[in-house]
């Protein structure tokens, strides 16, 4: 039985090809479904978010067959050669899948440190896996530890005070490009949680004025009048790009939103004045080329990793803190884990005494057929009490011998002892 995962992150790879590894919301059923024509039997979750592609199976096969398994999938379903992102790749088994995912969880392993949206985008990556019925009672487990231990690093340190957000940062940015933005305009264009963070953001930093995109022409006006800002719909993002300064994007859209073009024909309108413009969005919403424009700069969210750090250093001393309480999870999921390969064993060793016992107590009260009823449930009561009695020293010993490297050796030799079928 292996426990893997097999992905890529920020870490690991730049966005252009985070891009052609993830995996779409609407895509996830179809690719879950793949996953398991290359992996047969498996449980199986894929967690894609802007920074990173990851897919977790448990599998009764060897870890190293399942990661070749894996990648073969990738290269399928991605329509990519394994040359393209094999070095980006990062593979884990066992315990190090274990605490790779509980840091995930936790935001240790994130962009910006502590921040708190990646904890919802992995119980939704375990809620689709459910919903498409592709977990186990080891994955379900494991992601349900990975919510506990997130909860207990939120609660128990400062990891996420502070600016916390991928949003916060991409104004932190801004603000140290421009300094001051209380003269400055910036378009928000997008939708969700992100695109309300930097709206928050922005006002805390008293920026002049903010223009809101958003496809959807009423909720755009809305929102304008919620942070005191002017609407745009979608569609005429284009015709109004010239007023801002400032641009951040985190749209959902699978295709290029702001093109090289528009912001040449902005940069006529503005008397080519600087546009600075921040892409979060994953697929990126504007197209690369246009950082090659004069008075164009272009930062996508690989570019927000020193502003990152730097607005992490003052929470540096909280890391540790949180790495104790993911390693005490760990711990307790792996004793857990390491417990399933006596399962079997136990089962079947109960069973058999059980069948012992089951059958002497019948020949038992056959040959007294003058008890009544309250005496035979005492003498089988009793038989119960005396069979649970005789398990439980042993029962909890092949527990312990789980933990062992040898421990097949010693589950084997029990059950010769009992004459159970031995393990395959």
């Amino acid at each position: 039985m292996s426990l893997v995962v097999t992905g890529l992150s920020h870490h690991t790879s730049d966005v252009a090809l985070r891009e052609k590894m993830a995996f779409s919301e609407e895509s996830v059923p179809a690719a879950l479904l793949g996953l398991r024509k290359h992996v047969e039997n498996a449980g199986a979750v894929i967690l894609s978010t802007c920074n990173r592609s990851e897919i977790y199976v448990n599998h009764a096969g060897d870890a190293t067959d399942l990661h070749h398994d894996i990648r073969g999938f990738l290269c399928d379903w991605h329509k990519l050669p394994e040359a393209q992102f094999r070095d980006a790749l990062y593979e884990y088994r066992d315990a190090e899948t274990v605490g790779h995912l509980f840091r995930v969880t936790s935001s240790l392993d994130s962009l910006v440190v502590g921040e708190g949206q990646i904890l919802g985008q992995v119980h939704e990556a375990y809620q689709l896996a459910q919903t498409e019925q592709t977990t186990d009672k080891i994955i379900h487990e494991l992601f349900q530890k990975a919510f506990t231990v997130a909860k207990r690093v939120r609660t128990h340190s400062n990891i996420s005070v502070g600016k916390v957000s991928i949003s916060s940062v991409a104004v932190d940015l801004a603000v140290s490009i421009f300094m001051d933005l209380s003269g400055k305009t910036v378009m928000v264009i997008g939708s969700g949680e992100m695109r309300d963070l930097t709206l928050k953001s922005l006002i805390e930093r008293g920026v002049g004025k903010i223009l809101v995109a958003n496809r959807d022409a009423d909720k755009a006006r809305r929102l304008a009048e919620t942070y005191n800002g002017e609407a745009v719909a979608l569609n005429d993002i284009d015709l109004n790009l010239h007023k801002a300064d400032i641009v951040i994007s985190s749209t959902a859209a699978q295709n290029v939103v702001l093109q090289k073009k528009h912001f040449h024909r902005a940069l006529k309108e503005r008397s080519q004045r600087p546009m600075f413009v921040i892409d979060i969005a994953m697929p990126r919403d504007v197209e690369a080329s246009a950082n090659e424009l004069d008075n164009v700069y272009l930062y996508d969210i690989d570019d927000l990793q020193q502003v990152a750090d730097d607005n992490l250093q003052s929470r540096r001393g909280e890391v540790d803190k949180c790495l104790e309480i993911v390693e005490s999870g760990v711990n307790q999921y792996w004793k857990w884990y390491k417990s399933l390969v006596a399962e079997p064993t136990i089962v079947s060793l109960a069973a058999e005494l059980n069948a012992v016992r089951e059958q002497e107590l019948a020949k038992t009260l056959a040959a007294l057929p003058n008890l009544d009823d309250k005496q035979k449930e005492e003498i089988t009561y009793l038989t119960k009490r005396i069979v649970n009695n005789l398990l439980q020293r042993p029962l909890a010993q092949i527990k312990q011998e789980a933990h062992r490297e040898d421990h097949l050796t010693v589950l084997q030799l029990v059950r010769r002892i009992f004459g159970l079928k031995e393990i395959t």
